[in-house]
């Protein structure tokens, strides 16, 4: 209950964070993308001042023994760029780059009721789910035909 709770908060400030810098709004966001016509730079600010928290938040965060509410860290072990993490960072980019939203700007949208929002989310939810069943599906057949 606790970890939900603490989980509860952490996301409404990030949710705060995002709508009140206007990332929750995609034309925002698209208008970095159009650096010929209504370039705002305003994204590489919010992204700058998350780098620096999150660089900062990482150094004194890291020095203890174990986390809060955790046993132990789960950092990323795989530090290779391969196949499916530049394919995934791609469709990220595009979806970015066509819609205006990611996901951190999109699930504060949908409590501003904007059918676009909606829309993205319910677009973002099923390709995870295509995902994850065409990654079963090939693990499955590999296991099959190595035994």
């Amino acid at each position: 209950m606790q970890r939900t709770i603490i989980a509860g908060l952490i996301g409404l400030i990030f949710g705060t964070g995002i709508a009140l810098s206007g990332m929750a709004n995609p034309a925002k966001v698209l208008n970095f993308f159009d650096i010929a016509g209504t370039w705002d730079p305003s994204l590489a600010f919010v992204m700058g001042a998350a780098l620096l928290v999150t660089a900062i938040g990482y150094r004194f965060v890291l020095k203890r023994p174990k986390p809060v509410l955790e046993t132990q860290f789960h950092l990323p072990a795989n530090r290779k760029l391969d196949v499916s993490l530049l394919a995934g960072s791609a469709v990220f980019g595009i979806g970015w780059g066509i819609s205006g939203f990611c996901p951190g700007g999109a699930i504060p949208a949908l409590g501003l009721g904007e059918a676009s929002a909606w829309i993205f989310t319910g677009s973002m939810l099923g390709g995870i789910a295509l995902a994850r069943f065409v990654r079963f599906t090939l693990q499955a057949r590999t296991t099959v035909s190595s035994a």
